[in-house]
């Protein structure tokens, strides 16, 4: 286990070696955005990978590229909160690189959607989950493994709120679509998390998530992807506490043949599957 710092000797997160050495031979050193490649410095010290996600403006301001400069419309029933997040980590240059974007609900405890940029997988996973100390008043802007103020947990899910059987933490930005080790390590947020039942994760969805890497490898260049959640709302764990997702869908776009094709999925349906539909009916 390696325990970065930052140059003030700041604990920003702790991150298992043995992950870091496996996937030292698959980093790749592009971080595709929405409209251009920037080029990430990557090392294998106890000083990088220091990883965070900022609360954003409600423009998504350090993190637009990913919503094509345009946040999808979303307005949130009554009383309930949301929070537009910029995913990122530090580089060993305390340099902060954005790897995607969130929308994250304080009082169901579980994301919106999150937006993110196709990766052609090559990654091996790495579970050490984070929590946003900010989301509860902790003046730390870092994500890290666990908060250390008396009120995290008032505003966000935490690890004990997934020992509900059978639940997973599902990711709305996957480990498989991500690219290199910095993406991998972002996504492992509860920020990025919803209660997704177990049997679903691990067969249906993940049969999607597969069928998806292999219709974007065919785009002529990247390939843009929202992944959301829809809240049951009559459905909760934990005391009350968090809500457990209703339906995952999923939105992608991207040039094939130099025409613009988007699809959209939602599951489980009625047979416990994902259902493909066009854009226009996910949007209805």
């Amino acid at each position: 286990m390696y325990t970065a710092y930052n140059h003030q000797g700041k604990l920003h997160s702790s991150i298992p070696f043995d992950c870091i050495k496996k996937s030292i031979n698959h980093l790749s050193a592009d971080s595709l955005l929405f409209s251009e490649i920037h080029h990430e410095t990557a090392c294998f010290s106890s000083v990088c990978f220091f990883t965070l996600s900022k609360i954003a403006d409600n423009n998504f301001s350090e993190c637009k590229k990913f919503l094509n400069n345009v946040p999808p419309d979303f307005t949130a029933p009554a009383g309930v909160s949301v929070v537009p997040i910029c995913q990122c980590v530090w580089d060993d240059n305390d340099e902060q690189i954005y790897l995607y974007a969130s929308l994250y609900s304080t009082t169901w405890k579980i994301p919106v959607y999150s937006v993110y940029v196709f990766g052609s997988p090559n990654i091996r996973r790495c579970d050490t989950w984070y929590i946003e100390p900010q989301l509860d008043g902790d003046p730390e802007p870092c994500m890290r493994p666990k908060g250390y103020g008396t009120e995290i947990g008032k505003n966000q899910a935490v690890n004990k709120d997934y020992h509900e059987k059978g639940y997973d933490k599902g990711h709305l930005y996957p480990v498989l679509q991500t690219s290199n080790h910095l993406s991998m390590l972002a996504t492992s947020t509860l920020t990025n998390a919803a209660l997704q039942k177990s049997t679903f994760n691990h067969n249906a969805w993940l049969r999607h998530e597969k069928a998806v890497i292999e219709d974007l490898k065919f785009c002529d260049k990247v390939a843009y992807v929202v992944t959301g959640v829809v809240p049951d709302t009559k459905v909760k764990i934990n005391n009350n506490r968090v809500t457990v997702s209703k339906y995952y869908w999923r939105a992608t776009c991207c040039l094939k043949g130099g025409q613009y094709t988007g699809k959209g999925y939602y599951g489980p349906n009625e047979q416990d599957k994902v259902q493909e539909l066009t854009i226009e009916e996910i949007n209805k």
